[in-house]
């Protein structure tokens, strides 16, 4: 796409506002039936010197069943604050970075509990490909819509547990977790900090020359970061991105940061997508936890 027609459709999705939260009732869609059962079941699969980790499956939204993993550590007081962990797009709860974030934040006390993507992981149904404006488009706003109801209902999750507490619940989300997290944290407000990584927003942009038309802006409506993310406020959002960023565009993390209401911080690290430091990520948002969650 030439970029002086990108820029100039940026402008005037900024000017129109796009599609957003208070000229569409979109939050409404996130709605459910809390009393529903979550036929929950957990198992101890590891005990290690410093934390157990269960291995557990609930019934979410659509009668879907979510696989995920919960680390407890087992040297902090009870209950815990809980780190909700989600990865990025053909990852799992299980990929290396995600590993790399239950063990640094377990290290610090938290419980994390992380499930797979719907249609990832445990979860793989089919092998469509994940499309935003191809003919997968509808199957591809399921993956994610599914999965805000699958981390609401994780959250109910963890305040049927007495060990897990249920005013500390942080989130942290990676990528296609960050954007979907996004969402959850806008509907949730049972979530009390949001931390965001290589995540952004306006995602109409992705249909090019027809970015603005009424069939680009519905489409996007009920998964578009920037109709929710005003909502998290006057919770604390951080966002961390990448500066050179090939796969999110940092004029579209530029903008849902923009749409965001404070209290938020932004962090720019000169990287690449998947170059970004994640020692210096997660140090960063359990810092952001550290001061806004404890």
């Amino acid at each position: 796409m030439n970029i002086n027609y990108l820029l100039f459709i940026i402008g005037i999705g900024i000017l129109t506002s796009c599609g957003t939260a208070e000229a569409l009732p979109v939050a409404k869609y996130y709605e459910y039936d809390r009393d529903i059962p979550l036929k929950d079941s957990i198992k101890l699969i590891q005990n290690n010197e410093n934390s157990k980790l269960y291995s557990l499956t609930y019934r979410s939204v659509h009668n879907k069943k979510v696989s995920g993993l919960l680390s407890i550590p087992k040297n902090a007081s009870k209950p815990l604050p809980v780190i909700i962990l989600l990865h990025g797009l053909g990852d799992s709860k299980t990929v290396d970075y995600i590993e790399y974030g239950n063990d640094f934040f377990t290290k610090k006390n938290y419980a994390v509990l992380r499930i797979d993507i719907s249609n990832h992981g445990d979860r793989m149904e089919n092998k469509y490909e994940f499309d935003f404006t191809g003919k997968n488009k509808y199957w591809t706003r399921d993956i994610i819509s599914q999965t805000v109801f699958d981390l609401r209902r994780a959250v109910d999750f963890i305040y049927s547990r007495k060990d897990l507490d249920n005013n500390k619940i942080g989130f942290f989300g990676i990528s296609l977790g960050g954007i979907t997290g996004t969402i959850f944290t806008g509907v949730d407000d049972r979530v009390k900090v949001p931390v965001l990584v290589i995540s952004g927003g306006q995602l109409n942009l992705l249909y090019g020359k027809k970015a603005l038309s009424s069939n680009a802006k519905d489409y996007t409506s009920i998964i578009e970061p920037k109709n929710f993310v005003a909502k998290i406020s006057p919770r604390p959002l951080l966002m961390i991105n990448a500066e050179n960023d090939e796969i999110v565009p940092p004029m579209m993390s530029k903008l849902l940061y923009k749409k965001a209401k404070k209290p938020k911080n932004i962090i720019w690290y000169p990287a690449k997508h998947h170059t970004i430091p994640l020692e210096k990520v997660y140090q960063d948002g359990y810092d952001w936890f550290n001061k806004y969650l404890n």
